[in-house]
């Protein structure tokens, strides 16, 4: 696995009981899974000559991250390394402006968008939005200099995570932050959702898949905060339409090991439910840690199958409901005293910390819950990861 982050650690998790020998590419031997992997490499895996060592002797690569440069990946299939999921299919993850092109081409429902080349552009793909026509003045927002004018998303089309390498802007002024760092940038409208879902799917080579019960996503300052399997009150039918979108976003594009279709809940003209891409990641992905402990096979279980094509596991959930909340950075307590309190108030509670070094708004563990009750399984995630966290102390 390329990678040695947190998705690697739990990746490697699920494959223990399937004896599986996992050696890690990792930048530094303290990344997450770089302290309990037992075959490390520590490398750079932008440099070739490094990648094509570390591959060396593998069975097949798989990622913990999309960084991996898509040229570097075709030249370890041209040295007949299996990569999965493979660079065709990977990019689409990599490259928003490729996503949103490939998307459009099989006709997903998406935010309206466009690549934009300058912040005159991005104020005339505001024009657009709003029904203007793209005249002379079409470059200039309303009230330009303070930022009043219809607000855009611009992405930049690669490395953006978690909130990263985004912007919401409201004129040309604002728009230019985005430029400077001389990459190509995405516009899209700001879609006004009702609530964010994700779709996860896994899939194996030879074309089997399986869908997770679709959730809810919930974020705070552009990073994930807490999930919900099932997402409440989400309709059959959407939820069926959504999950028959991923496996068909999956299968259109070759996607081979986990997939997350990052939705946009909103409503359509008629005022009825409906969903629009917002994201796309090939790899074990946050929205999917409730299934850890919530469902009858992990999606990190489920990758290693996928990678390895082996049959796929029963993806339905174990409970009526599982809540999943992040840890993030902050002022802790001491930990073990912090173990004490939420295992004693909570031994249902499961607690997955990853290891890392604590900064402010990182993510450095979640926490799973599940029950019948939603309140008190919502209450007791919010606790418990609030008490790791050091916010609460009661």
């Amino acid at each position: 696995m390329v990678g040695g982050g947190q998705l690697a650690r739990m990746t490697h998790e699920a494959g223990i009981p399937l004896g599986i020998k996992f050696k890690l590419l990792s930048d530094t031997p303290q990344d997450s899974a770089a302290q309990v992997v037992s075959e490390v490499v520590i490398g750079d895996y932008r440099d070739l000559d490094t990648l094509r060592a570390f591959a060396r002797g593998c069975d097949v690569i798989t990622f913990d991250h999309e960084h991996v440069p898509t040229e570097h990946l075709r030249a370890l299939e041209a040295d007949g390394i299996p990569v999965r999921p493979g660079p065709a299919a990977l990019v689409h993850a990599q490259d928003k402006g490729v996503m949103r092109a490939k998307l459009d081409a099989i006709g997903a429902p998406c935010p309206r968008h466009r690549i934009v080349t300058d912040p005159a552009d991005v104020a005339r793909f505001a024009a657009g939005l709003a029904g203007g026509a793209a005249g002379p003045d079409a470059g200039q927002w309303p009230d330009d200099g303070a930022g009043g004018g219809l607000p855009v998303v611009l992405k930049t089309v690669r490395g953006g995570y978690d909130g990263k390498g985004v912007w919401l802007v409201r004129s040309s002024k604002e728009a230019a932050e985005p430029f400077r760092a001389g990459v190509p940038v995405l516009a899209e409208e700001k879609v006004p959702f009702v609530r964010e879902l994700a779709a996860n799917v896994v899939r194996s080579p030879h074309g089997q898949a399986v869908a997770y019960p679709v959730v809810e996503s919930v974020q705070v300052n552009g990073v994930c905060d807490t999930v919900i399997a099932p997402a409440p009150g989400l309709s059959a039918e959407l939820s069926a339409r959504a999950q028959q979108l991923a496996l068909r976003i999956a299968d259109e594009l070759d996607v081979v090991g986990h997939l997350a279709v990052e939705l946009f809940e909103i409503r359509d003209a008629a005022g009825e439910p409906a969903i629009l891409v917002n994201e796309l990641a090939m790899r074990p992905h946050n929205s999917g840690h409730w299934t850890q402990d919530g469902a009858i096979t992990s999606q990190f279980a489920n990758h290693v199958r996928a990678v390895l094509d082996l049959p796929l596991g029963d993806p339905r959930p174990r409970a009526t409901w599982t809540v999943m909340a992040n840890v993030l950075g902050g002022d802790y307590p001491d930990m073990y005293a912090a173990y004490l309190h939420c295992m004693a108030r909570d031994p249902q509670l499961k607690i997955h910390m990853y290891g890392k070094d604590v900064k402010p708004g990182r993510k450095v563990g979640h926490v799973n819950t599940y029950g019948d009750d939603l309140a008190d399984v919502r209450e007791r995630a919010a606790h418990a990861a609030g008490y790791l966290r050091g916010t609460i102390t009661e």
